[in-house]
């Protein structure tokens, strides 16, 4: 379809499909047997100024948007869902600094992040405080001039390899959620350390760890917004990034789809190509229909977003929900279409279902997802009452 997109989005897309190809389908497989993070890639990114097309111009952005990112990690997921998490990561963990931070972080922080310099990450989960947010145990208390950290959080993208941290912890765990508050966390600060990278069904490339914060003390003038603001920044910030998991997860989806299309019509048996049986058709067709129907809704959640709507949490859920169950199903579609050779690691499409798994969980679990849905759908209907 058309998604009557300008000459810089067209640009963007074809820029970010270019660097899938010619990069990363080389070595996909490689970097994800050796579980090893892409620094060349994120390299190769940084240099044709793909970190910058969400960001402002003021701060060395493109002046896009969040339909702009998500165009490139559905061209960069649909060859590595891990090279594109790692990339879409460092947006996640600057959106909170975008959405939040003062002038003067803003001009801090920004900027290094939109040169590709540095990567952001985004600290929320712990160990028993995932989809219950307001479980955190992870405390900063504030002493003079400074907020002392104490606590860990578990399962973060990029950890390890980030360089600037958006940290979400408890200022008076007696009030809750809102007691919750959040902060900028920079690798090397005394008191911060990570703990092992953990081994992944999926998005191998990716680096995921655990960042331990003992009497970690960082300047006040590191707290975001105000205290007691922290699980509004981390609503807020999920509320923006979420059609980009939306946007991964179409790339994988399309990506299976490519390559099952390709098999199909190259694998004969019976004497006939395979794609000449109606079976695998209609499975091909179901396929297409699903993967440009997330297409669309995704688009439209990112679009509406840019527009400065203040109510998104709906849509962007929508998009995300949607979107990572068609990924899952598309993929093990493809893997069935393949067969025995769809199951084996020679085919890049077990590498995709694998992937594509963690788009229905991280971010909001879709189970999560359709509460915030359900719980919008039902506001706004007593709001018309």
């Amino acid at each position: 379809m058309d998604y009557f997109l300008t000459e810089e989005q067209i640009m963007i897309r074809d820029l970010a499909r270019k660097i899938a190809q010619e990069k990363i389908l080389p070595v996909r497989a490689e970097l994800d047997e050796r579980e090893e993070f892409p620094w060349p890639i994120i390299q190769c990114l940084a240099e044709a100024d793909l970190f910058g097309v969400y960001l402002p111009e003021e701060y060395g952005g493109c002046g896009g948007g969040c339909f702009e990112l998500c165009l490139a990690v559905e061209e960069l997921s649909r060859v590595c869902g891990g090279v594109a998490v790692s990339y879409a990561a460092s947006a996640l963990g600057a959106f909170p600094i975008l959405l939040f931070g003062n002038a003067q972080q803003k001009e801090r922080y920004l900027p290094e992040i939109a040169q590709g310099k540095k990567l952001a990450a985004f600290a929320l989960t712990e160990a028993n405080a995932g989809s219950d947010a307001g479980g955190i145990q992870t405390t900063a208390r504030l002493e003079g001039d400074e907020y002392v950290l104490n606590g860990t959080k578990q399962w973060i993208t990029n950890g390890g390899e980030a360089h600037i941290y958006t940290v979400i912890a408890m200022t008076d765990r007696s009030k809750g959620s809102r007691g919750a508050s959040a902060f900028i966390v920079e690798k090397g600060t005394p008191g911060f350390s990570f703990g092992k990278k953990e081994k992944k069904m999926g998005i191998r490339s990716s680096a995921t760890r655990e960042l331990v914060f003992t009497d970690c003390r960082i300047p006040k003038e590191n707290l975001l917004a105000k205290e007691g603001m922290g699980f509004m920044v981390a609503m807020k910030t999920l509320d923006n990034s979420r059609p980009g998991i939306g946007a991964q997860a179409v790339g994988i989806a399309q990506g299976a789809l490519d390559e099952a299309l390709d098999y199909a019509r190259e694998r004969v048996q019976f004497g006939k190509p395979i794609s000449s049986f109606q079976a695998i058709q209609h499975m091909m067709a179901d396929m297409a229909t699903q993967i440009e129907a997330a297409r669309a809704l995704t688009y439209a959640a990112a679009r509406y977003i840019d527009s400065g709507a203040k109510d998104v949490s709906k849509v962007s859920a929508m998009a995300k929900v949607f979107a990572s169950d068609v990924a899952m199903n598309v993929t093990t579609q493809a893997v069935q279409i393949l067969g025995g050779y769809g199951y084996m690691r020679e085919y890049p499409v077990e590498k995709m279902m694998r992937d594509a798994k963690i788009t229905q969980i991280y971010e909001g679990t879709n189970q999560i997802q359709r509460n915030v849905i359900a719980l919008s759908l039902i506001k706004e209907r007593a709001q018309k009452r």
